[in-house]
């Protein structure tokens, strides 16, 4: 029987970090991950199967939302591409379109909210809370402001 396979995927930074924290699943599964294009993760290429996304931040907004049209576009091609199972995702925008994409075709979408968030949502967990099949929460008081999520504790 194959393995389920894996899209992992996360912006740069401590999202990113806190994905490559579902490392044990990585040996249990076939994966591939999805991130922004950078010097960091160019060479965590080399020990991981990515793919990149273009880095956008908001603070450009015109750029932004160019950068953001074509990161869909790019989201549909790599998600057609690998084929997953199940999206697993610790946010921020450029997991968003992955997460609906996933959902479009009937795969499962696991949201894991941001540690450094405790008592407020993120814009991508707001976005992607009505579509999870699991939305895990790693501080007991955010089941306040998610009252469906898990509270799964810390993934570091």
């Amino acid at each position: 029987m194959k393995n389920k396979k894996l899209l992992l995927i996360s912006s740069i930074g401590g999202h990113l970090t806190q994905l490559l924290q579902l490392e044990p699943l990585f040996k249990q599964y076939d994966y591939h991950i999805v991130t922004e294009n950078s010097e960091i993760t160019k060479k965590l290429s080399e020990n991981y199967p990515m793919s990149f996304l273009v880095y956008g931040a908001r603070n450009y907004p015109v750029k932004y939302i160019f950068k953001f049209f074509y990161n869909i576009i790019k989201s549909l091609y790599i998600f057609m591409r690998e084929r997953p199972d199940v999206v697993i995702t610790t946010g921020v925008h450029t997991s968003v379109p992955m997460c609906y994409i996933a959902k479009l075709f009937r795969k499962k979408v696991i949201f894991i909210e941001s540690f450094a968030k405790s008592s407020t949502p993120t814009l991508s967990g707001k976005l992607v809370y009505p579509i999870a099949d699991l939305f895990i929460v790693q501080w007991e008081s955010m089941k306040e402001v998610y009252p469906k999520a898990i509270y799964g504790g810390t993934i570091y």
